[in-house]
């Protein structure tokens, strides 16, 4: 079967995405079913089975006045919500209303296997192959974003541990570990939240392999911004993105006051080893433990274009606002800088922006 013909393919329906369909569509651009002849047309695909992106599968007990910067889509304002509200019961439907407000017509389940050339061609296509046919695009914009690769560090005797292991991506409830002893691993804003949580009705150990750098400073706007440009020369150079937190270090929250305050954030450096009922320290003493909790974070969901071989052997990407170095006609959103979701509404205007330029400059 033929691939189907379309100017540009946007991989991913979360905010990256869907700011991105936006934009396409602000353009002039139309979604490819129900396109008439001359149309320039886009598609937009993406692996799960409704709107909604990542927020539909985190955690239920993350409130709206705990989530780390909601920031709205394009066009359209998040509605007003109770604070103690779940964020995945208000968030999807608000994706999902945003999709038919601006038709973006996305293309649901379609899972992406692999992103490759067409031919030897600089200006071809490229082939986008899924469980639900193959298009062939002028231009790819990828949203994967990280949800789908949460990060397992690796320990001697991991295998071995009685006890039950999980990652934050597997986080339901913290009644799941009433009246146990749970080891928190990580140093992000994810940890501190469950350590929140989970101390409520168990006894916790956290365990980190820096000591956490702590900041007084308002994390509003402004400073989001300026945690964006700090990863941004790093992928430029190909390096790994790293976190924004990475850059930023962790802001004070009135939660993590809160925990600070019930003795809860006393940081222990990371255990040597995993044993059977719990974990080994580097000075030789053993802490038991009925549970080891991973919020160690994410990586760039990205297995699907390595038949175009950009990736450097220091482990990214070199992308230079927006767009892959290696290849001009990939762009990545919701990577690197624009990982964020202030970052990845930006980054769907700019991607496009970028796509209509070139398509001005060929047809001059």
């Amino acid at each position: 079967m033929e691939p189907a013909l379309v100017d540009v393919v946007v991989i991913g329906a979360g905010q990256a995405g869907l700011s991105a369909g936006y934009h396409l569509r602000r353009r002039g651009l139309v979604p490819s079913r129900g396109a008439t002849p001359g149309d320039e047309t886009f598609v937009l695909l993406d692996s799960n089975e409704q709107a909604g992106g990542a927020w539909q599968h985190r955690w239920e007990s993350l409130r709206m006045a705990t989530v780390n910067g909601i920031h709205e889509l394009p066009g359209f304002p998040v509605p007003p919500a109770d604070p103690d509200a779940s964020s995945r019961d208000i968030l999807p439907p608000y994706f999902s209303a945003y999709e038919d407000r601006y038709a973006l017509d996305v293309q649901r389940p379609v899972r992406v296997n692999a992103v490759r050339r067409a031919d030897d061609c600089a200006d071809g296509r490229l082939l986008v192959e899924t469980d639900r046919g193959s298009w062939a695009a002028r231009y790819v914009i990828n949203a994967t974003g990280t949800w789908t690769r949460p990060f397992w560090p690796h320990y001697p005797g991991q295998s071995r541990f009685r006890g039950r292991q999980l990652h934050v991506a597997d986080y339901v409830s913290a009644e799941d570990f009433a009246g146990q002893r749970v080891i928190v691993v990580g140093a992000g804003i994810s940890a501190v939240q469950l350590l929140d949580e989970v101390s409520r009705v168990a006894e916790t150990v956290w365990m980190t392999r820096r000591e956490p750098e702590w900041s007084d400073e308002a994390f509003d706007l402004a400073a989001r911004i300026a945690a964006i440009a700090g990863v941004e020369e790093r992928v430029r150079q190909g390096l790994p993105p790293g976190s924004v937190i990475s850059v930023t270090g962790m802001h004070w929250t009135p939660w993590a006051r809160e925990a600070q305050a019930r003795g809860v954030l006393v940081r222990h450096p990371m255990f040597a080893s995993i044993e059977e009922g719990g974990v080994r320290m580097p000075d030789g003493s053993f802490i038991e433990a009925d549970a080891i909790l991973w919020a160690t974070g994410f990586r760039p969901a990205l297995d699907h274009l390595a038949p175009l071989r950009v990736r450097t052997p220091e482990g990214g990407i070199r992308v230079a606002n927006t767009r892959a170095v290696d290849e001009p006609r990939l762009f990545l959103i919701g990577y690197g800088p624009s990982q964020s979701t202030v970052g990845a509404s930006r980054a769907g205007r700019a991607a496009v922006r970028a796509i209509l330029d070139d398509r001005a400059a060929i047809a001059a």
